[in-house]
């Protein structure tokens, strides 16, 4: 069954003009942070910082995340996702300069505690957001955000290399990022879609007037599927940058250049997948892709995993990217189109879940790499991807 029919004729300006502010507010969001993450070793130097405590101040951040993701299902009902997500993401643009001012653990901890919350809301919000576009556009465009997102990550971590790595000072940086960013977010913040959020949808959900339906069971169970299904996506997608590099090397004896490649591998290939994933769903349906996704995933990490060589290593992590990539866009889509679901209550309370599964992984993986090696650890990722597999009739468009 294929989600949506694509249309003989082209989106309506409007729609257009909102996909690139949409487009726009992904790559913001993407390249924010990252521009931060290669001066944390001169943070944690210039603060004095054990490893440990550089651990718990960057934990802030999803632990925010986490505390405060549920309020964004509110700020979208209240505000509109447009607005909400131009606002939250001007939070999060607020935090990124006290990152450099910070003098000591608390501070820098509270920088990322308020750009953790935020994040949490604007992703809400512009997922929202793009889900309305993609209403209006009447065929699957929400793949093509999230590889905005994932290139944006990309060059905010290049940029920040390469400032850190010239010696400009990390506040002229950061500060210099924020203003761009910010006249960015305003310029763009009139082009996104006007009127109630519930403008796009048939069964009238998600208006402003205060009134709010009884949730059938059914969607209750849908929403517990998806949210179950993003967790699961969530550990695949963090097993590359978590364990990826260490798997190579204290698993297979590989050097430091060449232990990084899993995580580039997928980084890589979930572009890829991102890129492509709309015309493969129109063409084959949002079912059919999460479960070829969820044989991916599981495949590629069992692939290495059976045949433990640094080269198929590498291989089958870029494999498992390539199908970890549509399960995040696919899911919150599925999310926001539940019916009785306000759009933005049921994206927001899935992908709350999807960030729980950052979080419940890593310490899974490493308790069971303790008590048996890393490699049988990971097959617990390769379950996760046949869980996908299993819960991807959760993503079949409902009316």
């Amino acid at each position: 069954m294929h989600p949506q029919t694509v249309p003989s004729t082209e989106p309506p300006p409007e729609a257009r003009r909102a996909r690139v502010a949409v487009s726009t507010l992904f790559f913001v969001n993407g390249f924010t942070y990252t521009n931060a993450v290669p001066w944390l070793p001169v943070i944690k130097d210039s603060l004095g910082l054990t490893n440990a405590e550089l651990g718990l101040a960057i934990a802030a951040m999803p632990f925010g995340a986490i505390l405060t993701g549920m309020l964004a299902g509110p700020l979208i009902h209240w505000f509109g996702s447009g607005r909400t997500a131009v606002g939250t993401s001007l939070i999060s643009l607020g935090a990124l300069p006290f990152i450099a001012l910070a003098q000591n653990w608390w501070m820098l901890a509270a920088a990322l505690f308020v750009m953790g919350s935020a994040d949490a809301w604007t992703d809400s919000a512009q997922n929202s957001h793009g889900l309305r576009v993609q209403r209006r556009y009447r065929r699957s465009i929400i793949n093509t955000f999230h590889a905005v997102w994932s290139l944006a990550a990309v060059s905010g971590g290049l940029l920040g290399a390469v400032m850190a790595g010239s010696g400009v000072p990390i506040l002229w940086h950061l500060a210099g990022v924020t203003a761009v960013l910010v006249v960015v977010n305003v310029a763009i913040s009139r082009m996104l879609l006007p009127g109630p959020e519930n403008s796009e949808r048939a069964d009238g959900v998600n208006g402003h007037d205060g009134s709010r339906a009884r949730v059938p069971a059914r969607s209750v169970l849908l929403l517990v599927m998806l949210g179950v299904l993003l967790m699961a996506a969530g550990g695949i997608e963090d097993s590359a940058a978590s364990w990826g590099a260490v798997y190579m090397s204290t698993e297979l004896g590989a050097p430091l250049f060449l232990a990084a490649m899993p995580f580039v591998a997928c980084q890589a290939m979930m572009t890829v997948g991102r890129l492509v994933g709309d015309r493969v769903t129109d063409r084959f349906g949002a079912v059919a892709v999460g479960h070829a996704s969820g044989l991916l995933s599981a495949g590629g990490l069992a692939f290495a995993l059976l045949l433990p060589h640094p080269v198929t290593t590498v291989i089958g992590f870029g494999v498992m990217g390539l199908g970890v990539s549509t399960l995040f866009p696919l899911a919150l889509a599925a999310a926001g189109n539940i019916p009785g679901v306000r759009t933005g209550d049921g994206v927001t309370v899935v992908g709350w879940l999807g960030r729980a599964g950052f979080l419940a992984f890593p310490p899974l993986v490493g308790y069971l790499a303790d008590t048996l090696t890393l490699g049988s650890a990971l097959w617990a990722i390769a379950a996760a991807g046949v869980a996908a597999f299993l819960l991807a009739s959760a993503l079949r468009p409902r009316s």
